[in-house]
């Protein structure tokens, strides 16, 4: 069975970075496209940054654009999302997503595409 670990999480100032990683185990991680969303208290769960599985096509939401950077290392299993310029609405739980798609050129942005789902991690960006 697919499991998604991720880890990096933490708190940080507003302008600060912070660089998340989500390790996939289990199925060949190159099957799958992978996204970050985050839950902010309150709210519900939205789409931060896809990538799809050969690595050459993205999609950020309009709040991250310029400011995060998605990106994958097939070769570790592992996705990353790297977060600049972090604002305080930036808060929330991250959640790694994986969606088993059968070509290597698509990423979604629906909760309803993805099929595993990590843990999540905590990111609080303070004033």
């Amino acid at each position: 069975q697919v499991q998604l670990v991720e880890s990096g999480g933490g708190l940080v100032q507003t302008g600060g970075s912070l660089r998340l990683s989500c390790a996939l185990s289990g199925r060949p991680f190159g099957l799958y496209a992978m996204a970050w969303f985050r839950q902010a208290p309150g709210k519900e769960r939205k789409f931060v940054a896809g990538i799809s599985r050969s690595g050459t096509i993205t999609d950020y939401a309009d709040s991250v654009k310029g400011r995060f950077t998605i990106s994958r290392d097939n070769r570790k299993n592992t996705v990353y999302l790297q977060m600049d310029t972090l604002k305080p609405e930036d808060t929330g739980v991250y959640y790694c997503a994986a969606d088993d798609v059968f070509t290597s050129i698509v990423v979604y942005t629906a909760i309803s595409e993805y099929d595993y789902w990590g843990q999540g991690t905590q990111v609080t960006v303070s004033s």
